[in-house]
């Protein structure tokens, strides 16, 4: 992936996907709130369901930190609502950027073209939906939570 030109401080990109279960999820939905933007590249590979699973482990903590967590990738709807139930995720939202094919990927700089899919990054935005935290990670590697909660944990 190219070097970002989203940074600190910027506002986010708005956008609205379907989860798993086929409901609209707009970010505006989540006003007030921080949002975690948890990109990971494909559904049904080891590393992105640990990402995922640990998004669903935390949620309760996410919560009392005022924080939703979103998942993100380039699959279709009906791949991420198969996915989220063969890994037992009920509560965190898994949204499909299928359509067009990786749009909001595109406008947060983490989509691979190379691939057609997404990278491994984590997007912190606080409750006014400003970048706060960006961290990219190998497409093996395996987003340590615990960090984001103390990047959470600062706002």
């Amino acid at each position: 992936m190219k070097e970002m030109t989203l940074k600190i401080g910027d506002q986010a990109p708005e956008f609205a996907l379907p989860d798993q279960n086929g409901t609209p999820t707009n970010t505006k939905e989540f006003d007030c709130q921080n949002v975690l933007l948890s990109f990971h590249p494909l559904a049904f590979t080891g590393v992105c369901e640990i990402q995922m699973r640990t998004l669903e482990l935390k949620k309760k903590e996410l919560d009392e930190l005022n924080t939703v967590a979103l998942g993100i990738s380039v699959d279709s709807m009906y791949a991420k609502k198969a996915w989220a139930d063969s890994i037992n995720v009920k509560e965190t939202k898994l949204l499909a950027d299928f359509w067009p094919h990786g749009d909001v990927a595109k406008k947060y700089e983490q989509f691979i073209e190379k691939a057609g899919v997404s990278g491994r990054t984590n997007i912190l935005l606080d409750h006014n939906h400003k970048i706060v935290w960006i961290k990219r990670y190998e497409i093996m590697e395996v987003p340590d939570i615990e960090e984001v909660i103390k990047e959470i944990k600062k706002l």
